[in-house]
């Protein structure tokens, strides 16, 4: 497998495969805004796409017909039925945990552990899955170097679900570092066309999996005239109160589940929910 990028970490270069999608536009750049951009989707993007499309069946009971990007696609849609978006966010959660690797923090959606709920931590202090739990995230201290490598890493491992995205510098904390990764136009949004499936299925999820399960802040910022994104790792997300996302209006032209005479899209809730419920899967 052709490698795309070293990194050296402890002198031991990290070679890391050559797993993205190619834009098929003549351009070579995302399609303009309103369309959609078209790929040449590689071996190894279509079995990413599979793997996290079975992963989604599994975790969520629906099935899809559909092949490639397009069922990735439909399965979200199916999860957002009948689902609060809280709901919608622990099932994605759940998703991703179910790709880590042995030791990693305890997968089952009711074992979850709230950091923030000290009468929660209390009691798992003395059990092997806390042991575990904080054993995973001393592999993931919020360090420049870590928020770097990560974002590093996450350009050529995710190219093939988000799109084209560059490695920029950034400040964090009076800190220049190199840990931002610039989503040219996100595949996902503009596939979906939906402002909750952005928030709920990727946004959220997405800071919540480094933050409270890595213990490394991630903070994403999409941009919704441009369908562009910035994810930065080591910065802090906004209180979703404050986060402008949850203002954002349905893509009346583009979303088959708009509703233009919302101000805001209603697949969003208010800002104050997050997941942090036992069996929200119920």
């Amino acid at each position: 497998m052709q490698a795309l990028g070293t990194l050296s970490v402890s002198h031991r270069p990290i070679s890391l495969p050559n797993v993205r999608a190619v834009i098929a536009e003549p351009s070579g750049e995302p399609a303009p805004m309103g369309q959609k951009t078209k790929y040449n989707d590689s071996f190894f993007d279509k079995m990413f796409m599979g793997i996290f499309t079975t992963k989604m069946e599994e975790v969520t009971g629906k099935k899809t017909e559909l092949d490639g990007y397009e069922g990735l696609v439909e399965i979200s849609r199916k999860v957002m039925q009948g689902r609060t978006p809280l709901q919608q966010r622990a099932a994605v959660r759940q998703v991703l945990m179910s790709t880590l690797p042995p030791g990693a923090p305890e997968q089952n959606l009711k074992n979850t552990l709230d950091l923030a709920n000290m009468d929660r931590q209390k009691l798992l202090q003395d059990s092997a899955d806390y042991a575990e739990f904080l054993s995973f995230r001393k592999l993931f201290p919020p360090t420049k170097w870590s928020a770097e490598f990560n974002a590093f890493i996450t350009i050529p491992v995710f190219k093939w679900l988000v799109g084209p995205c560059d490695l920029q510098d950034v400040e964090v904390n009076g800190v220049m570092q190199k840990s931002l990764v610039k989503i040219k136009k996100c595949r996902y949004l503009e596939n979906s066309g939906c402002v909750g499936m952005c928030v709920n299925m990727c946004k959220l999820p997405t800071q919540d999996f480094f933050t409270k399960e890595f213990g490394l802040p991630l903070s994403m910022t999409p941009n919704f005239e441009d369908m562009s994104c910035e994810m930065v790792f080591g910065k802090m997300p906004a209180p979703l109160d404050e986060d402008p996302a949850f203002q954002q209006p349905c893509f009346e032209a583009i979303c088959t589940m708009a509703q233009p005479k919302s101000p805001v899209c209603p697949k969003l809730k208010p800002a104050t929910e997050s997941v942090q419920t036992d069996s929200v899967l119920a």
